[in-house]
Parts: C-alpha cells; structure tokens; sequence
C-alpha cells in the first residue's frame, strides 16, 4: 500500500502546487496529468485526480464516437492497464462493462484513475480509426492528441472543467485552440470549462513550426509536422490566407470567432486507413495529408481548409439537439447533414468564386464533378434518411454528403435567390439561424424546415420537404436556367471501363491505393480489385501520380470490348506486399455521356441578375 500511496501523495501535491486555478468542493475540476517524455511502447500513461463523488457506485467513460466523424469508433479499446484508486491510495474494484465503460465501485472514496493508451496511427486493431480523428505517440518526434482519445469523465459529470498538465520534451510546442494557463520551457497547464470543449480541441506536439495571422478580429495559427521537412507553416498559411479573407469578406468583414488553429500533420507513409483529410473542430481543424511535393498539396489545402474553418458557421453556431447535447455512449444521429456536411462543402466552393480565387469555368467544373460523383450513389434515398442512419444501414452512403449534400446547398441558395429577386441568400439564411440559435441554442431536428419557412417562404419549406426530407432528384436542369446556366441533358452511352473503383494516394510512392470498392462495375469485379492494391502497371504501362491522365485515356481509347487487360498492384498477402498480376478481358459498361455545364449566352437580363448574385461580378 506504501508505494501506491507515496506516489499518489506526490501527485495530489503537484497538481495542487502548481495549479491552483479552481476551487474546491463542488468546484473541483478534473486535474489530468500526460507525460510526453515517457512513453511505453507507443502507449502514453494517463493520471487523472478525480472530483469529489457522492454515489456509491459511478462509470468512467471514453466516447464511443465524436462529433463531426460519423463512425463509431470506441476509443475505449485503446485504454490498458486501468486503475481506480481512493483517497488512502488503495486500489478500487472496476468491472468492465464495455470497451468504453467502466463501473467504480465504492465510488464515494474515489481519488484517481491511471490508465495506459495505446495509439491508433499504428494499430492493428480492427475498424481504423481515419487519422484526423485518431491518435498518434512517436517518442522525440510527434504527438497527435485527439484529447478525447486520452481522456474521459464520470458519468453525470462532464460539465466539471478540466485542467490538463502535459509535460514535454524542451524542444517541442504544443499547438491547440484549447486555453494555455502556464507554457514554461517543460510543461504545459491547459483548462477547459467541461468534457465537450476538451473533446473539441486537439493538440499538436512537435518541433515548432508556426504561422500566425490576424482576419477579421481572429487570431489564425498554422501548426506543420513533416516528416522530411517537406511543407512548411509559413507555405499553408500563404495558401489559407486568401481563403481566410476571402470567408471574412463572404461573412461581411468580421469572424465569428476569436481564434483558430490549423493542425497539419503529413504522412511519409501510405494512409493506414486509406484516407486523407481533416476533423472540424468549433475553434480548429486537425488534418492528416500525404507528404509530397507541396506544389500539389496547395489546391487541397485550400479546398480542405475552406471546408473545415466554414464549419464556424454550422454546427459551431446552428447544429440540433443532438449535436448541442452529443451523448459520447449512445450518439443519436441529427437529420440534417445537408446542412452541417453538405451546405459547409458549398460555402468551401462558393465561397472561392464569389470573391474572385476561382473562375466560373472552374467552379463549373467542381459542380459537374459533384453532380456526377452524386451518382454513385442512391439518389432517391431521403438526406433526412441518409443522416439518420449514417451509422448503419445508410453508413455506405455517407460520403455523399460531400457530393449531393454540397449540390443540395447550391440549390437552395439559388431558390433563396429566385424567391427574393437576388436580395437574399443561403449565407443571410445562415447568419438568420445563427442569430435565433447560436453556439449555446440547439434547435429541435423536426422543427428546422418550419423556422426557414418562417424566415423566408413556404416555398422554400416545400423545396426542402421535396428534396431533402423527400426522394425526388435535384431538378439541376431548372436550377441551373433560374440562373442563366446551360446544363445539356446527358444521354446513355457504352464506353471502356476501369472498374469505376475509389483510389487514394501513396505518398511515398506517388502511385494510387484501391480505396474502396464502393461502386465499383462488372469489369472491376472480374479484374479482382481488392482493396489496397497498389497500382504498378496498366498493360505493362507503369502508372503514376504523373502520368495516369494519359494512360488511362490512351486505354479508353484504344481497347475494344474482349481485348485482353492486365493490371500488376502491389497486394499485401500474409503481412508482406508481393507483385500481384491481375487479368480480364475488356469490357464495355453503360453510362451516361458527361453533360455539360456552362454559361448561358443567350441569358435574359433576370438570369444574369441572379447569376451574378450568385457567382459575383
């Protein structure tokens, strides 16, 4: 018992002697210790002195999901080695309940919990985690701190704040939207006001390498880990600038919010969970990104970034119930994804034509590339449905939120336009709703339709009830002439086909990865694809980030239906990647010939008013 209750002792008093930042009693906050300089085999020890507790028995949790990933991911799994111990510094019964719940017993006697939490960038633990929503140990190196991935709460009690001492390395920086208390040359002493703002704020630990920028009353910080070097802070922030002023411009010459961090952390290695992207968070965004030539990283940093900080808008300041109130154990799923996912993906695009980054042939472009990816998927599946059901039946149809959710955010701007002869749009909308709602209002799922009625026009609520709530495809061919814009109507053609598969990218080796195989036709079926196969050669042609445009056109080109195809990927087998030949014959697939999209010359002066309130001058 000595030796538990020493150390115990010396820890109570560390905390105490450091931080005296809260009070006590009913004021007690968690105090949450980290040591980054003495991590276990890719595991970090967590040592938290609990508040006071006044039931006899009381669960510890760790979320079983997290706003803003839509897969439930049970970051309990990662937590080894849990102990409970009380006030004389003996140890606790806990029964484990699940893998993100466990019982206190004895509870009124609590004083400490330790834990050990094991990584999730290099698991091999099934159902990976996508990276910007995970966590990452690398000892002298890197931390990726997914806080909620480390820490947890006590039933009943995650509005009790939090503060969270990290010892670290002298050389490294913590970089974080949460409030920094104490920064000396070896720790750092962060508070948050309860379990949700913990939650919402990760934190980046590496060699420093920083930018920073005031828009529109925001202080912006741009945080870099790459591995070799290869990205720098001050390179994304020239590139995020832009999209920063242009958002203050779109949002009439003022941020929403006081500050914000851009946390980028680059893979020299292929995407364990076969992606890449970013985490929104209300005051940051955490991105995982190949490491390669910056030059090609520039538009996806701009487009991601453009995504990510527009979620300021929703559901940092309009979001329903069960966002507002998100329960970490059993997530209820909101209705509105078009809304939180889709019209945030909109903005990201609009956003960037209306103040001139992006011409209207290009934003074109983007559009008809929505349209057609939209079609992968089931377009008469309800979006009300699709994000109902995001966790289960619909999971496989999620990712449409970026395509159709975006094209459903489009629409509405341009039926806003039409009702109100050019006077108002989908962002007044937006700033309407963040007026009666706000970051600390949630609105009920059921009642959203009736309060945009109620701000513009029943129309409008018919629109939503149609499109959204309904199963009728977008009409894009009568959108797209309220705004003086031709859409040609496709016709179906048969052409060669791939196998219609979704790749991701190899940074290492600048060669495509079978993603998924989400869509994919009858030729892809008989050539095998699985996924992760890493793509070497079409036709003993190597193929590459740099020249698959060619290759893959030449093929469509010039291969008639029962020529014989061959296509050589890398395939793991058994733990070790081999050479893997893959062979079928060619095949013609039926599709729909690509429809165009361009401006309409022959506008009338009414289209070309509401084009230009739509795309600017």
């Amino acid at each position: 018992m000595s030796a538990v209750y020493h150390t115990f002792c010396l820890i109570v008093f560390m905390f105490s002697a450091i931080v005296p930042l809260f009070g006590q009693g009913e004021q007690t906050p968690y105090r949450v210790l980290l040591d980054l300089n003495a991590p276990e085999n890719d595991q970090l020890q967590v040592i938290i002195n609990t508040p006071p507790v006044d039931k006899d028995q009381i669960e510890f949790q760790i979320p079983k999901m997290v706003p803003g990933t839509y897969s439930i991911y049970d970051f309990g799994r990662f937590i080894n080695r849990f102990e409970a111990f009380n006030l004389d510094g003996e140890k606790m019964v806990v029964d484990s309940l699940t893998p993100n719940r466990r019982r206190i017993n004895d509870a009124s006697t609590l004083a400490e919990i330790r834990y050990w939490v094991e990584d999730s960038y290099d698991t091999d633990k099934p159902n990976f985690i996508f990276e910007p929503a995970g966590t990452s140990i690398q000892a002298d190196t890197a931390f990726v701190l997914n806080t909620y991935g480390f820490i947890g709460y006590l039933e009943g009690m995650k509005e009790r704040a939090y503060e969270i001492t990290i010892k670290r390395p002298a050389y490294m920086f913590g970089a974080t939207a949460l409030e920094k208390v104490v920064n000396d040359s070896l720790r750092d002493i962060y508070v948050a006001p309860g379990y949700f703002e913990l939650a919402d704020s990760p934190i980046l630990y590496c060699r420093p390498d920083t930018a920073t920028l005031n828009v529109g009353g925001a202080e912006i910080l741009v945080s870099v880990y790459s591995p070799k070097k290869m990205l720098t802070a001050d390179f994304v922030m020239s590139n995020v600038e832009e999209i920063l002023n242009a958002t203050k411009s779109y949002l009439g010459g003022t941020l929403p919010v006081d500050r914000y961090a851009f946390l980028i952390y680059l893979l020299d290695r292929t995407s364990g969970s076969g992606g890449y992207g970013a985490l929104e968070h209300s005051y940051s965004s955490l991105y995982s990104l190949p490491e390669f030539n910056p030059a090609f990283l520039a538009q996806t940093i701009r487009d991601v970034a453009a995504h990510e900080f527009l979620h300021i808008i929703t559901p940092l300041n309009i979001h329903a119930e069960q966002i507002g109130n998100f329960d970490f154990i059993n997530p209820e799923m909101s209705i509105h994804l078009w809304l939180y996912e889709g019209v945030t993906e909109y903005f990201a695009g609009n956003i960037q034509v209306r103040e001139g980054l992006m011409s209207v042939a290009s934003y074109l472009s983007v559009l008809k590339g929505k349209i057609e990816d939209s079609k992968k998927y089931n377009d008469t599946l309800p979006f009300t449905e699709l994000s109902r059901l995001a966790l289960g039946e619909h999971e496989d149809q999620y990712q449409n939120v970026y395509q159709k959710g975006a094209l459903i955010g489009m629409a509405l701007d341009i039926k806003l336009l039409e009702w109100s002869d050019g006077k108002y749009n989908l962002e007044m909308l937006m700033d309407d709703l963040a007026e009666i709602y706000g970051k600390d209002k949630s609105f009920k799922d059921e009642a959203l339709f009736d309060e945009i009625a109620a701000i513009t026009d029943p129309s409008i609520k018919d629109f939503l009830d149609t499109y959204v709530a309904g199963s009728s495809p977008l009409p894009y061919a009568d959108l797209f002439d309220i705004v003086g814009i031709e859409f040609s109507r496709p016709e179906m053609v048969k052409t060669i086909s791939l196998g219609n598969v979704n790749f991701t990218l190899n940074p290492e080796t600048e060669r495509f990865v079978v993603a998924n195989e989400i869509g994919m036709d009858a030729f892809g079926r008989a050539i095998g694809y699985q996924e992760g196969d890493e793509i070497l050669s079409l036709n003993k042609q190597e193929v590459d980030f740099n020249n698959y445009l060619e290759i893959f056109e030449d093929f469509k080109a010039n291969t008639e239906p029962g020529d014989k195809v061959k296509i050589t990927v890398l395939r793991d087998k058994n733990g070790k990647l081999k050479k893997t030949k893959l062979k079928a014959t060619a095949v013609e697939v039926e599709n729909k010939t690509d429809f165009e999209i361009s401006v309409m010359e022959s506008a009338t002066a009414q289209q070309r008013k509401l084009r230009e309130a739509w795309l600017g001058k």
